[in-house]
């Protein structure tokens, strides 16, 4: 058994700030299923002061995920994102009392999923530097997207048969029928992380599958 402080046990067992925030002001995913860790955070946030005034967390992990993801809610939750971006995982894990070497990725997670939701915010309010969006940064925003159906990332599953962005119009064409059980949210999963971009006029998203035969 790996040696767990009493603070990674009691935040293990008695978990703070778990679910989602359903009108959320911003929601990020980090991890896969195929390293086995998986963490999805949501914040709300007051547009005036950039307090984060409510945060919650999904963890799909172990125990460290989930100990790591509920002491850093516990962090950040009514210090503004200024302040909540500075928060680095070497922190996260001190204030657990520390974590094994072979954990020490869980507490990396939970920062970057806290920093994408804390970006996306930013973006949304054009807080950001406006760099373009270019295809590098369209693959990585659409590294978070899953198909609820495997768990698994559509860049990670290869489904995404093309994409491209001109003029302002981003399109994406997906490797899965439109009449896929999960087209509808996945689509809708696309949208939401690329809508808000500020060089962005319109994201088509196609579902050029073939049909099984």
């Amino acid at each position: 058994m790996l040696p767990y402080s009493k603070k990674v046990i009691e935040h293990f067992k008695h978990p703070r700030n778990v679910g989602e925030i359903k009108d959320a002001d911003a929601v990020a995913m980090e991890g896969s299923p195929a390293c086995g860790d998986m963490l999805k955070i949501s914040l709300k946030v007051n547009e005036k002061t950039h307090v984060i005034t409510d945060i919650k967390f999904e963890s799909f992990g172990c125990a460290s995920n989930i100990a790591t993801a509920s002491i850093l809610t516990e962090i950040v939750k009514g210090r503004t994102i200024e302040e909540a971006e500075k928060i680095s995982w070497k922190q996260a894990a001190e204030e657990l009392g520390g974590l094994p070497p072979v954990k020490m990725h869980c507490a990396v997670l939970a920062v970057d999923a806290l920093r994408s939701a804390i970006e996306q915010w930013k973006e949304k309010h054009g807080l950001v530097d406006k760099k373009p969006t270019t295809p590098d940064v369209l693959l990585r925003k659409l590294r978070n997207v899953l198909n609820p159906l495997t768990g698994a990332s559509i860049v990670r599953m290869q489904l995404l048969v093309n994409f491209d962005v001109a003029d302002g119009v981003i399109t994406i064409d997906l490797d899965l029928t439109p009449d896929h059980k999960f087209a509808a949210h996945i689509s809708g999963e696309i949208h939401e992380k690329l809508d808000h971009l500020w060089d962005v006029k319109e994201v088509r998203v196609n579902f050029v599958g073939e049909p099984e035969s």
